[in-house]
């Protein structure tokens, strides 16, 4: 059956691949090899499908080559741009410290100028008041004065009357003009109190055309003071609204974060310390409560720079790589069954140095299985970084590190099928995707 089958094929093969001889002659005999034409065929058929393959597996390996490099100049611009960013953030917020430092030294002259004003209007208030009280005691005075005068007008006139009704009224004439003189006497008097008075009232206009231009100060320097106040209120919030968007991003609470940070930081005093004018009978003003609302956006903006080192936000690489396996359940590399992947896998170069993402403690260096040789990092807030499949380890357990110092090298390590770096972020013992984090950064950094 096979030989027929065989036959045939041959016969329809013959007008593509003819019968071919290949003669092998020797001093004594000559031999000849058959080639047929299903032999042909088949030769042919393993030919094309072997150059096939090669040409497949090249344009497979071109490409990843080309992908492999495109990614590197990727990853490379974004390093630099997150180095840029970050220089700039930082260069930001040390100006936006500065200017705070000096609009609170404008501010605290122009209080004190305030202060001293205020002094002045509240003397000149006083002194008017008691102008005030002057005038009404002389006004009072000279009201009794000119009444008793007039009264003592008309017992003069009566007593003239009667005298001259009286014999030997002529005797008292002396005594009538002596009370005569008298009034005369209370009369002038009475003009010097009236001028007094006058006086007086000139010199209530006087202070209160004063008491009003230094009202007016007063208010000019409240309204300058409104538009510090508005200029550093803005400022603060570019400032910390790209920080709190980045911790949201994150899955972190920034009001825990800043109380955590607040718990632990011993610093105290400084430009950031709250206002209080109570000697200068300005406590509870609009414009202290405005001025230390500012500088507690200042502090919370100094804990959310604290809490950015002490959070694992960017990359532990800053060479060349490209992202392989992500966070979640994937098919094993090693043995095809579906497995969670608490990581996310960055490859790149044998020997490419690994930095810590954030401030922190080592809590394990070593090996561990599947991990191979592997670095914990205790972070604040409960978090942990972890570097695995490394080729060299570069820190001790109990060391601390801070952010972007180097603690080993990638390497291939553990549970490995090539050379790459096994990164995990985990929040209370649980892992979280990695890339969270990473991304995170980027809407600041």
């Amino acid at each position: 059956m096979i030989t027929r089958l065989a036959y045939r094929m041959n016969l329809w093969l013959e007008p593509w691949f003819p019968e071919q001889r290949m003669f092998l002659k020797s001093d004594a005999t000559t031999r000849f090899v058959r080639l047929r034409p299903l032999t042909q065929a088949v030769s042919v058929a393993v030919g094309v499908l072997a150059v096939s393959w090669a040409l497949f597996a090249t344009s497979i390996l071109l490409m990843d080559f080309i992908n492999s490099g495109s990614s590197r100049d990727q990853v490379q611009r974004q390093t630099t741009l997150f180095e840029q960013r970050l220089n700039a953030l930082s260069d930001d917020r040390d100006l936006r410290v500065a200017e705070a430092a000096g609009a609170q030294q404008r501010f605290n002259l122009a209080l004190g100028q305030v202060s001293a004003m205020q002094e002045r209007l509240l003397a000149s208030e006083t002194r008017l008041r008691e102008l005030e009280t002057g005038i009404d005691v002389i006004q009072n005075t000279l009201r009794r004065t000119i009444r008793e005068r007039d009264e003592a007008r008309g017992e003069v006139a009566q007593a003239r009357v009667a005298l001259n009704q009286l014999p030997g009224a002529h005797t008292a004439m002396g005594e009538t003009q002596d009370i005569a003189a008298t009034l005369d006497i209370m009369a002038n008097a009475l003009t010097d109190t009236a001028k007094d008075r006058d006086a007086q009232e000139a010199n209530v206009a006087t202070e209160q055309a004063r008491t009003a231009a230094v009202a007016k100060q007063k208010s000019q320097l409240e309204a300058r003071n409104s538009v510090i106040f508005g200029k550093l209120e803005q400022a603060l919030t570019v400032s910390v609204e790209p920080l709190d968007k980045m911790f949201k991003a994150a899955g972190l609470n920034p009001d825990d974060l800043i109380s955590a940070v607040k718990s632990g930081y011993s610093g105290q005093g400084g430009p950031l310390s709250p206002i209080s004018f109570s000697t200068m009978g300005l406590s509870g003003s609009p414009d202290e409560t405005r001025a230390n609302a500012i500088l507690q956006g200042l502090d919370e903006l100094n804990m959310y720079r604290i809490a950015a080192f002490k959070v694992p936000l960017g990359l532990p690489l800053h060479t060349t790589f490209r992202y392989t396996s992500g966070f979640g359940v994937r098919g094993d590399p090693i043995n095809g069954s579906n497995r969670m992947h608490e990581g996310q896998d960055l490859a790149g170069d044998y020997g490419s140095p690994v930095y810590a993402t954030a401030d922190g403690t080592v809590s394990y260096a070593g090996w561990e299985s599947g991990y191979g040789r592997l670095i914990k990092i205790q972070h604040a807030f409960g978090i942990e970084t972890r570097y695995g499949h490394l080729s060299q380890i570069e820190v001790n357990v109990g060391e601390k590190v801070s952010r972007g110092e180097k603690i080993g090298d990638m390497g291939n390590s553990g549970r490995s099928t090539g050379t790459h770096l096994h990164y995990e972020v985990r929040l209370s013992g649980s892992a979280v995707n990695p890339m969270t984090f990473i991304r995170a950064a980027k809407d600041v950094f």
